[in-house]
């Protein structure tokens, strides 16, 4: 009955450490925040935490949704001598809501460091990395140069992917909402659809436009001319 007591004992505290452990990474991994933002808050929330003014927000399309997106750039507090790797984030929101952070590093404050070093210090707040599931390709980014997906971070909401670029190198870290990249997948598509199918008239728009400006300045002209002309 002792020895029994014991093994039951035994089994309790194993499985109150395993639950405090699981506890503790499920803490630690915290996959839906960057430094306090969150993934799925509102625009005015977001940018009253960058200390900018929601009017900043420069929209990306305004149709079939509305995609936007806020710059913020991170600066050390104080008089501190500590430099910020995070050069530029970009905030991207869908009708309103953050679905996807980007966090591009400065590429001299990163130099030198290996995808381990940045997998190992990111790991730290998100827990453990993954390899793509599907083989690692590059794909063109920002300006033409080249991307590729090193590693991820990820649970059933969201996804950290720490990515390298050609230029520099230099590395960037995005974080998305899942539940959001269909329907702005879909939206992107549809707004280009869109934007192809009303190119003929926008153009014939522009075109009449540019000949009444000039026809009006002709006019303008031929009224401060005329009167003062002489042959």
């Amino acid at each position: 009955m002792t020895n029994f007591r014991v093994l039951v004992s035994r089994s309790a505290l194993t499985s109150f450490f395993v639950i405090v452990l699981m506890s503790a990474a499920s803490l630690a991994a915290d996959l839906s925040k960057y430094r306090g933002f969150q993934l799925g808050t509102d625009l005015p929330t977001i940018a009253k935490q960058t200390g900018a003014n929601p009017s900043e927000a420069k929209t990306v399309q305004s149709r079939p949704a509305l995609i936007q997106e806020l710059e913020w750039r991170p600066r050390p507090l104080g008089a501190s001598s500590i430099t910020e790797a995070a050069q530029l984030v970009t905030f991207s929101f869908y009708n309103g809501d953050l679905f996807r952070i980007v966090v591009n590093y400065d590429r001299y404050e990163t130099e030198g460091l290996t995808t381990d070093d940045m997998v190992e210090a990111i790991s730290a707040g998100y827990g453990t990395a993954a390899r793509p599931i599907q083989p690692a390709k590059f794909e063109p980014g920002s300006y033409g140069y080249e991307e590729e997906v090193l590693t991820q971070w990820q649970d059933s909401e969201y996804r950290f992917d720490l990515v390298r670029s050609s230029f520099g190198p230099s590395f960037k870290l995005v974080g998305v909402l899942k539940r959001l990249e269909a329907p702005v997948q879909v939206a992107i598509v549809e707004a280009a659809r869109l934007d192809d199918k009303e190119a003929p008239q926008r153009e014939a728009a522009r075109i009449l436009s540019e000949e009444d400006a000039t026809r009006a300045k002709l006019d303008k002209a031929r009224l401060l001319n005329k009167p003062k002309f002489k042959p």
